[in-house]
């Protein structure tokens, strides 16, 4: 397919992301295949994953098509934008269409990135993730690639407005190592396996990050942070805090 919007998109993006300073760091790149589909699975932590991930993909001259909310497709900026780029809009009260226009991309070769979790998670911790991604692999047999981004939070992020000043903030992108699902396998079997890999990477990517979390607000409880922990969020979210 033709690539009219993606390239320039590309270039505004990293211009923009150099003119605020960020530091960004990718690791795992060639984990993403050259050629074939490829379902790689974020964590989803920032405004600015979409935006941020995709850098890992064009190291390797790839690009991802993203499935996104309807309601970003609805934008009349970014719709043309996300429509030009040939992501995927999904519609969460019927889901099926974009699951089927996402499987015959991937059957076709082309690379798709899905958030698992559905929404950020305020406590920066893999929240329990959607079955979506897991009968996408099978569906069209290709490889998971679990993927963690970090520090994107720490410039815009779910109740706090985003900061844009250049400030050099490090942000780390690691793709693991990637991993088959099979049509037979029970479902929550292979949803269990890529919550462990992305957590697992999420705690390496963590551990070897350059700023320190301790009594950050950016930061998981778990580091030392003072974000709220799942158990937390889900208290606030049930309205009993």
């Amino acid at each position: 397919m033709a690539e009219l919007v993606y390239p320039p998109v590309i270039v505004a993006i990293r211009s923009f992301f150099k003119a605020i300073g960020l530091r960004i760091n990718i690791t795992g790149a060639d984990h993403i295949p050259k050629s074939g589909g490829a379902l790689m699975v974020f964590n989803h932590i920032s405004y600015l994953d979409f935006a941020l991930t995709g850098l890992a993909a064009v190291k390797r001259r790839r690009l991802v098509r993203y499935m996104a909310k309807k309601e970003i497709f609805d934008h009349k900026i970014a719709g043309p934008l996300m429509r030009g780029m040939h992501h995927i809009s999904v519609d969460r009260a019927s889901g099926s269409g974009s699951f089927v226009t996402a499987l015959k991309a991937l059957k076709a070769g082309e690379i798709v990135g899905i958030f698992a979790e559905g929404t950020i998670s305020r406590s920066f911790e893999i929240k329990e993730l959607k079955t979506g991604a897991v009968r996408l692999a099978a569906g069209s047999g290709v490889p998971i690639l679990p993927t963690i981004i970090w520090g994107s939070q720490r410039i815009w992020t779910k109740g706090r407005k985003p900061d844009f000043r250049r400030h050099n903030i490090p942000i780390s992108i690691a793709i693991g190592e990637p991993f088959m699902v099979n049509r037979q396998d029970d479902p929550a079997i292979g949803e269990a396996l890529l919550r462990s890999r992305l957590e697992a990477l999420l705690h390496d990517v963590q551990a070897s990050y350059p700023d320190s979390h301790t009594g950050q607000w950016w930061a998981p409880a778990r580091l030392g942070g003072t974000a709220p922990t799942p158990e937390e969020v889900a208290r606030q979210k049930n309205g009993n805090l």
